[in-house]
């Protein structure tokens, strides 16, 4: 077929998704055929669209005469006839194989012969779909992104019956309308979903078992990778419903156990808890389709700490490297006396040299005041030796993540810390019980988790082993709220909370390449297009650093025993040949060396 010229589009079901494309074809100067059998749901359409414009002139985005002409290019109709002058059919009722089978079947008979159809599936098979057409050939996938008017990303898929001429034609529309879009092949969930619903699924799961709570999961996700919202708020937002078709279609394909839908989120979809769309879902919403959170029986009472905190006054750090200096200046910026220990007088003096150059950094950029800078370094003594820590009430370990070692440095902890004082691990993959039992006072003992960098980044995940006394754990989140982070509370297993959900992500995209399903910079650009993540999976693994990546990876795998969670042989091969990241010079991409 020739390439068609794409000026007049039909949107078909006119539901949020549906309205959002119809929104940005208008805009973009394109004539468009709204098309909805409810004829509440097509006036709803233009009350959305007068709405939205409205916002775009009071904001100075457009002008009132670009308004005008974007409402009078939209037309609403409640008959699937109206598509026969449309140059693009784009669909978007529900995610029902037989309902969008029927909505292309019919509009075989009434589009014209040169008419491209897109289905805006995200986990139904665009193949399956175009072999039932009439016309294979211009049945291909176009896969927006909520909100549709926001968001840049655009998946472009097609399949072995798609002619060329309907890519390249729907490729150019996409960068008419200011999107960016990547070319994907036909499998469920595609790139953005493929990896998103995956990671929505074990945030499901890991609730759904009582591990931590749903406020502490998605404030995990959101702090300690700076992620727009957690995954339990984002399943609200998609719809429980449609994130289990979109689940069970790709566990169809991969018998990953990994995609098999999470038991709660079919036991929500069967009593109508939906999500924001029926007022309640994981969180209770003020209405329906409301996004304001309300509390409910599960809402976490204020003060309901079970213990009764010690005090702590001064704080010792163990370690010489980037996370014992953030942590350390931390504490001394809250108020805290702080003791740096390092294997040598000399280490631990450089180690405060770097926190005097951080400090100075923090005034030239006018974020203190130099008095507070000398203030916070006097309060920071660095010592080589761990008896330093004789008197501290809180201490800290940040060495290298090597159980031995820990198990050694816990040891000596015990040995000359003073009794009452809470023993603290930052350890980010390793069991904290281990450390415990290197003493003789395991209920002493508590995992802080910070995250790199410490002195910027909010999160700290706070975790409690089984023999972690209840005073112990009262004394770290009142300690937490002192040097203003945020704590979260999860028990003693691999990964914690964040880790236990971003590795596998990361895992699942070096898959994703390594079956050539998809290229390193779609990968990255769908998740930071489509997923609104800061950076892209191969981008983060690289400032991560292959080794630590692949050492988390194997710990999840040995915990779990999930064949899914088992590294990428991709990972293993970069790593056996060097190439670690930007440390290295050369990870998934190259580096200049500095």
């Amino acid at each position: 077929m020739d390439r068609p010229t794409l000026t007049t589009v039909a949107v078909v079901g006119l539901g949020t998704m549906g309205t959002g494309i119809a929104e940005v074809l208008a805009r973009a100067g394109r004539e468009v055929i709204g098309i909805d059998t409810d004829e509440n749901a097509a006036r709803r359409a233009v009350a959305a669209l007068e709405a939205s414009t409205a916002r775009a002139v009071e904001r100075e985005r457009i002008t009132e005469q670009e308004r005008r002409d974007a409402l009078a290019r939209f037309r609403t109709f409640c008959d699937l006839q109206a598509a026969a002058e449309a140059d693009l059919v784009i669909e978007v009722v529900p995610e029902d194989y037989g309902l969008k089978q029927r909505v292309i079947n019919e509009l075989d008979g009434i589009v014209k012969p040169a008419a491209v159809i897109a289905t805006g599936t995200n986990a139904l098979s665009v193949t399956r779909l175009a072999a039932d057409s009439a016309h294979p050939e211009r049945v291909l996938g176009m896969h927006f992104f909520n909100p549709a008017p926001a968001m840049k990303l655009v998946e472009i898929v097609s399949c072995v019956l798609t002619s060329p001429e309907a890519v390249a034609a729907v490729t150019d529309l996409a960068v008419d309308l200011g999107k960016e879009p990547i070319p994907v092949g036909d499998r469920p969930g595609f790139v953005a979903d493929g990896l998103l619903f995956g990671y929505l699924n074990q945030a499901a799961a890991m609730y759904e078992s009582k591990y931590a709570t749903r406020e502490d999961i998605d404030a995990a996700m959101r702090l300690g990778c700076g992620l727009p919202m957690g995954p339990l708020a984002l399943l609200d937002l998609i719809g429980v419903d449609t994130a289990r078709t979109v689940l069970e279609a790709m566990y169809a394909e991969s018998r990953d156990r990994l995609h098999a839908p999470a038991p709660i989120l079919g036991q929500l979809s069967a009593a109508g808890l939906t999500g924001r769309k029926a007022g309640r879902g994981f969180y209770t919403y003020e209405a329906p389709g409301s996004a304001t959170v309300v509390p409910d029986a599960l809402t976490p009472r204020e003060g309901g700490l079970r213990g009764t905190p010690r005090q702590v006054r001064s704080v010792g750090v163990a370690g010489s490297g980037t996370m014992a200096g953030g942590i350390a200046e931390v504490f001394a910026k809250a108020g805290y006396d702080v003791v740096l220990v390092a294997r040598s007088d000399e280490k631990a003096g450089t180690a405060r040299a770097r926190i005097s150059s951080s400090l100075e950094r923090s005034v030239r950029k006018g974020r203190m005041s130099a008095e507070a800078r000398d203030e916070t370094l006097a309060r920071i003594t660095p010592a080589g030796s761990l008896s330093a820590l004789a008197d501290v009430d809180l201490a800290v370990e940040a060495v290298a993540e090597d159980l031995e070692v820990k198990k050694g440095l816990f040891a000596t902890l015990d040995e000359v810390c003073k009794p009452g004082a809470v023993l603290a691990t930052t350890t980010s993959s390793l069991p904290v019980v281990a450390c415990a039992r290197a003493t003789s006072r395991p209920q002493d003992v508590i995992g802080m988790h910070f995250f790199n960098p410490a002195p910027a980044m909010k999160l700290v995940e706070v975790v409690s082993t089984v023999l972690t006394g209840d005073d112990v754990h009262a004394t770290v989140r009142e300690v937490c709220a002192r040097i203003r982070k945020h704590p979260v509370d999860c028990g003693d297993r691999a990964g914690f909370i964040v880790n236990a959900l971003l590795f596998p992500y990361l895992n699942n995209a070096i898959k994703m390449v390594q079956e050539h399903y998809a290229d390193m910079d779609a990968v990255d650009a769908a998740m930071k297009l489509g997923g609104g993540y800061p950076m892209g999976p191969f981008e983060l693994l690289d400032v991560v650093g292959l080794d630590v990546s692949l050492a988390i990876e194997k710990v999840l795998h040995e915990e779990f025993r999930e064949p899914g969670l088992a590294p990428a042989p991709l990972l293993e091969h970069l790593v056996a040949a060097g190439c670690l990241g930007r440390k290295s010079g050369r990870g998934f991409r190259e580096y200049a060396r500095r």
